[in-house]
Formats: structure tokens, C-alpha cells, sequence
């Protein structure tokens, strides 16, 4: 059979068409990407102009030529004490513990598969909050004893809750619950407690509990900064297993992946970054829980072009960053980080659990 003049030869016309596709599957790639890449730039801008307000304003305000040298070591006075002892270790702190507590809380969401699942809603939190207070009120431990007591009750409550759950595989939604019963016994100690506690320690116990942070130190700076670096870095290593959990424990396992191995590492490092945060800042509430969601509503459809912990670190940051100003100077009196962050946090919660009540608990 001989061609017709000018007609395509067999097989030719399919190839525009795929090679179209494929050109298109490109293009959306590079698209989410640079979206990807767009937003997580305009966050880092963000906490960077925030830091340097925190610096620059206050009850006293300082030009940036003062804030400039004192952050070069020369000392300049009143800026020195103010700048370099008071706002600069207020600031880095609040950044790095925004951090740790958005990894900790994405992490936990994306594993378990529900936006309910963040450290600070399932009892991890609580594990700490409840340890620190019988230190500081019953022992009356340093401030240094207290956080790593902390650090190892967040750890220890988190094994416990791990296991309860665990029956013939994890369940998220068992996980959950069981999270926020221990949660409730634990705030039942924290209240009985507190309730023994001489003035002046009740005191210490409620600003450690609402999340502070007032007298932060560049002491507690290097703790958090190899705490964020080495946890985040397994937990990025391990990104492409946890998006693959979040198609099922079977899918999952046909991926290649290591399920329980995988979980119990996510789970591990997430909760090491969860407790040193804490140990610094206090349970600063609802930071874990906002971060994750308020990052993949930032990113959209480009929350595929890369792994989603350092949205979630950046937003985090920031949260924290902004409601400490916020707490600082923003109405009459000044009010702990955690009450702000509780009271942005506390409506989305509502929301989710009138969704998860009206869904039949899907999401």
C-alpha cells in the first residue's frame, strides 16, 4: 500500500500529542516549583523584617546603625543590654522554637492523616507542661533541671501514647483519641499540682505553662539550633517516605517503604524537636497545630514540588515571631506568646472538630 503525497507516516501523528503532554508536565512542574520556592522566600523576608522590628522597636527604640553594631560585638550604650542580652535571644528562640514546633506538628499531621494529630492536641505537650510543673512547684528544681526533665517526660509520653495505640498497625484515629485522654490526666495533675503551690512558684509554673518567652538567653540558642539542624535533617531525609505514608499503610509498604521503622523514627525525632522547643519556650500553644495547615494553604497545588517541613518551620517561626510583638506591645498590657497563639489557634480547632463531626470524622 503506498502513501498517499504528503500524508503522515505511520505512527507519526501520535508523536506531537505525547510530546505536547509531556511538555505540559514540565511546565507544571517548574510552575509548582517556582511557587514552591516563591513562598517559602517570601516567608523567610518576612521573619527576617520581623526580627529586625523585634530589635529596632520597643519601649526604647534604637536606629540601625546602633542594632547594626551591637550585633558586630562593639558596645554601644543602652542598645548593648537591650539589643544584645534583652531582644536579640527573645528573638532567636522564638524563631528556632516556631521551627522545631511546625516540623514536629506537619510531620505528625502528614504521617497520621489528620489535621487533629499535632503534638500539642494528642498529649505531648501536656507530658511535659505536667513534668516541668511538678519540678518547679514539688522539687523545686533549676531552671535548666526543669527543661531536661521536660525534654524526657515529652519523649517518655509520647512512647507511651505510641504504644496504647498500637494494635495489629497504628491507627491515627486511635492514636488520637488516646492522646487526648492522656492529655486530659495529665492537665488533671498539672491543676492538682498547682493548687499545692506557694505563691511565688505558681507564679514561675504559669508563666513556664502559658508559653514565654521572657528571660530567654543565648544560652538556650545553641541547644535549639543543633536540635532543629540534626532533627530536621532526618526528617527531611525521610520526606519522601512520609508523603508516601500519607496513601496508607499498605500502599505504602508496596512503595518500599518501611512502615513501623519509618513511623517510629518520624515520631522520635519529631517529639525531640517538639521538646527541646518546649523546654525553651514553654508549650506555646497551638504553633504545632496552625503551621502545617496555614503552609499547604500557602502553597496550594505546588505543596508537591518539594517536602513540606520548611514551610511548615518558616510559618511556624513566624507565628511565633509576630505573636510575641504582638503579646509585647500590641494592647495595653503585655501578654505571654502562648495567649496570643491560643486565641488565633482555638477557632481553627473548633472548626476542625465541627468538620470532623459533620464529615462522620473523615478529612
Amino acid at each position: 500500500m503506498v502513501a498517499r503525497p504528503g500524508a503522515p507516516e505511520a505512527g507519526a501523528a501520535s508523536t506531537p500529542p505525547v510530546a505536547s503532554v509531556i511538555a505540559q508536565v514540565s511546565a507544571g512542574r517548574r510552575a509548582r516549583r517556582r511557587r514552591y520556592l516563591l513562598v517559602c522566600a517570601v516567608l523567610a523576608v518576612l521573619i527576617l523584617v520581623t526580627v529586625a522590628v523585634s530589635l529596632l522597636f520597643g519601649r526604647q527604640t534604637f536606629s540601625p546603625a546602633e542594632v547594626i553594631r551591637v550585633l558586630l560585638g562593639e558596645q554601644v550604650p543602652g542598645a548593648s543590654f537591650t539589643v544584645g542580652v534583652l531582644r536579640l535571644p527573645r528573638a532567636l528562640v522564638g524563631a528556632l522554637a516556631g521551627a522545631a514546633f511546625g516540623m514536629a506538628g506537619i510531620t505528625f499531621q502528614t504521617m497520621l492523616r489528620n489535621p487533629l494529630a499535632s503534638p500539642d492536641i494528642i498529649g505531648i505537650s501536656s507530658g511535659a507542661s505536667a513534668a516541668a510543673v511538678f519540678c518547679i512547684v514539688l522539687l523545686s528544681m533549676s531552671e535548666t533541671a526543669v527543661s531536661i526533665v521536660a525534654t524526657l517526660a515529652a519523649l517518655v509520653t509520647a512512647g507511651v501514647i505510641y504504644l496504647l495505640s498500637f494494635r495489629d498497625g497504628l491507627s491515627g484515629t486511635r492514636l488520637i483519641l488516646i492522646g487526648i485522654g492522656i492529655s486530659a490526666m495529665l492537665q488533671s495533675v498539672v491543676s492538682y499540682v498547682l493548687s499545692r503551690a506557694a505563691q511565688w512558684d505558681l507564679q514561675t509554673a504559669m508563666r513556664w505553662l502559658n508559653g514565654n518567652l521572657n528571660g530567654s538567653t543565648m544560652d538556650q540558642v545553641l541547644p535549639l539550633v543543633v536540635a532543629v539542624v540534626v532533627a530536621g535533617a532526618v526528617l527531611a531525609l525521610l520526606a519522601k517516605s512520609l508523603d508516601a505514608l500519607r496513601l496508607g499503610e499498605e500502599t505504602s509498604a508496596a512503595l518500599g517503604v518501611r512502615v513501623e521503622r519509618t513511623r517510629v523514627l518520624l515520631i522520635l525525632f519529631s517529639v525531640t524537636l517538639l521538646a527541646f522547643a518546649t523546654a525553651a519556650a514553654g508549650p506555646v500553644a497551638f504553633v504545632a497545630f496552625l503551621a502545617g495547615p496555614i503552609s499547604v494553604r500557602l502553597l496550594g497545588s505546588a505543596g508537591s514540588a518539594g517536602s513540606p517541613l520548611l514551610p511548615a518551620a518558616l510559618v511556624g517561626a513566624l507565628l511565633i515571631l509576630v505573636a510575641d510583638f504582638a503579646g509585647q506591645f500590641a494592647f495595653g498590657t503585655r501578654y505571654p506568646v502562648g495567649v496570643i497563639t491560643g486565641v488565633l489557634g482555638a477557632p481553627y480547632l473548633i472548626y476542625l472538630l465541627i468538620r470532623s463531626t459533620r464529615t462522620g470524622g473523615a478529612q
